[in-house]
């Protein structure tokens, strides 16, 4: 049995899930065609980070899970911060792809809040719904596990988009564009955690036996609180 503090792969999945937030708010400004649904790159990328934060709630449950998630809302404020630094910074005369730069990096302040804001509702709604709904089925696996997975995206991408969206977006576009955007990257997310999750919950047992731990979160023992970041 593991002991709490030497998990093996618990600073693995924190790494990976800030890795597919940077990298989802790097590919953004990409618009990608999918026929009849056009999206940002990082509609690809992003989910990866719900899937993450599935197998953490589910593996190391809410309280821990909770600590990843602010790490990864200070990894993405430290992007934004750090990107508008370098775009505001004189280009050197040698370098000519400032133009360039300020497109790929040059997000407005609307854009990164709304990020930025999505993203934190989105994670901390996906994993109270794992917490939750595997405390409810006393951490019984297969159809259950596959649920709860399916059900926390259902949820946590519907606030992330809707969110977003509306957070950068409304007096900007029209409200019929904003909602047949939402509707749009919403069943695609939804169909990715889908497709995903045969794999994630066998990765995610996997991941169990190696840790040794199968947290299961009891009301009485765990504060819900996102704020209580230090919280058990």
């Amino acid at each position: 049995m593991a002991n709490k503090n030497e998990f093996e792969l618990f600073s693995v999945f924190t790494g990976l899930f800030v890795a597919s937030l940077i990298i989802s708010n790097v590919t953004a400004p990409k618009i990608v065609d999918f026929g009849w649904l056009q999206i940002s790159g990082a509609t690809i990328i992003f989910p990866l980070s719900f899937i993450f934060g599935d197998i953490l709630t589910e593996v190391y449950g809410y309280a821990r899970s909770r600590r990843v998630i602010w790490t990864g809302f200070a990894a993405v404020i430290l992007l934004a911060v750090s990107t508008w630094i370098i775009k505001v910074l004189p280009p050197a005369a040698l370098w000519q792809d400032q133009a360039a730069f300020e497109v790929i990096f040059g997000l407005t302040p609307r854009i990164a809040l709304a990020s930025i804001t999505a993203y934190w509702a989105g994670e901390f709604c996906n994993s109270f719904v794992v917490s939750k709904m595997k405390y409810l089925v006393k951490g019984k696996r297969g159809g259950s596990q596959a649920w709860r997975f399916i059900a926390s995206t259902i949820v946590g991408e519907g606030v992330d988009s809707i969110v977003f969206m509306t957070v950068a977006f409304v007096g900007v576009l029209p409200s019929a564009a904003i909602i047949q955007t939402i509707i749009g990257i919403y069943i695609f997310k939804v169909a990715y955690e889908i497709i995903a999750t045969p794999f994630s919950t066998r990765f995610a047992n996997w991941v169990k036996k190696v840790e040794g731990i199968d947290q299961i979160d009891y009301p009485e023992r765990i504060n819900y609180n996102p704020f209580s970041v230090f919280s058990k």
